[in-house]
């Protein structure tokens, strides 16, 4: 897999079927390896190294209802009372971001009413505060590190 703008983190690895698999420490099990799954376990290993976000509060890969079709998200990060701090939208190294991306991660956030946004395809982030009064959201520069309540 590709290097990725992210800090060098130690991964491991399996060998089954001639398919390469990563062990994802969200789901407690290994996953088929694929250029977007080698991004999401990257911001995974980015939130809980370099933000310090608590790994309970993580999640990873869960269906959502939207407009009465199941869509699955990438990666949540719950507040302590439940609410959604932080949701993730992780695209494969060579598909660039688009509008089209950040019209998806709003459509997702409709529902679930994250504080914080983020897209990113491994090389390029995106981090956004939500406007709820405005319908809109404001880039930033990076994420708030965890800060207990």
């Amino acid at each position: 897999m590709n290097k990725l703008n992210f800090p060098n983190y130690n991964f491991r690895f399996k060998n089954s079927e001639n398919k390469v698999s990563i062990f994802d420490e969200i789901r407690k099990k290994f996953v088929v390896l694929t250029p977007e799954e080698w991004v999401r376990q990257h911001v995974v290993r980015f939130l809980l190294d370099e933000k310090k976000y608590p790994k309970s509060y993580v999640n990873v890969e869960k269906i959502v209802r939207i407009n009465g079709m199941n869509k699955r998200y990438d990666i949540v990060v719950f507040q302590p009372d439940g609410s959604i701090f932080l949701l993730i939208e992780c695209k494969a190294p060579e598909v660039p971001i688009s509008q089209q991306t950040f019209d998806q991660i709003a459509r997702y956030n409709l529902i679930l009413k994250a504080q914080y946004l983020m897209v990113t395809n491994g090389l390029n982030h995106f981090f956004c505060t939500m406007d709820f009064e405005m319908e809109t959201y404001h880039f930033l520069r990076d994420l708030p590190e965890f800060k207990r309540l």
